[in-house]
């Protein structure tokens, strides 16, 4: 379990293809020195178990359901810059949102907009995720714990404060660069309870 409060970014720095998964080389930030093999780490909102590491570098494997959700794959990420997030501890504080690490979609980005030490992305919203999405919810890009600003013509939009650009690489993102996405699971129990009870009305 994750917060959506990024703690640095690093360079995936080596791909492998081995049997059925792709192993992924990122560079070991210097502050994670409490790590071990089996740790859960969020990368770009993923969440991944730890192979392998050493001074300089952390070591994952994803398999194909998350390459298959995520469409990452050996020339994609090579170079990629991306999120890190150690999972949280019992009494950590929560910044953020609760977060699984669970992609549930990759959308696309439509816009980005400047202003002052601020940016304004656009994104698209899934078909299947728009139940989940509205303004001032909750929802988690590339691993980022975000607010929902506006909610309009098939996109969600949010703001982004100086802190968040200089700690994310969501600063670099581009019209039509894809993200990853992660719906509130608080949202996620809503629709579910709304949608069960209609299902049992309509039984009725």
């Amino acid at each position: 379990m994750f917060s959506g409060i990024v703690e640095t970014t690093a360079t995936i720095t080596a791909v492998r293809e081995r049997d059925g998964v792709l192993e992924c080389t990122i560079q070991r930030p210097v502050n994670f020195d409490d790590v071990g093999t089996g740790d859960s780490i969020a990368i770009d909102g993923v969440c991944l178990t730890l192979e392998k590491f050493d001074s300089e570098n952390l070591t994952f494997a994803l398999g194909p359901e998350t390459l298959k959700v995520t469409g990452w794959n050996g020339a994609t990420a090579l170079g990629k810059k991306v999120n890190l997030e150690r999972s949280l501890r019992l009494n950590d504080r929560i910044h953020g949102h609760l977060v699984t690490g669970h992609v549930d979609a990759v959308a696309q980005v439509r816009e980005t907009e400047r202003e002052g030490e601020t940016l304004r992305l656009a994104i698209s919203i899934p078909e299947a995720l728009a139940p989940y999405i509205w303004p001032k919810g909750s929802i988690t890009v590339n691993g980022v714990s975000l607010t929902v600003n506006v909610v309009r013509d098939g996109e969600f939009q949010v703001w982004l404060i100086p802190e968040t650009l200089k700690r994310t690489n969501l600063g670099l993102l581009e019209k039509n660069l894809n993200v990853n996405l992660e719906i509130d699971n608080m949202a996620r129990g809503l629709v579910h309870v709304v949608q069960t009870l209609r299902a049992k009305e309509n039984q009725i």
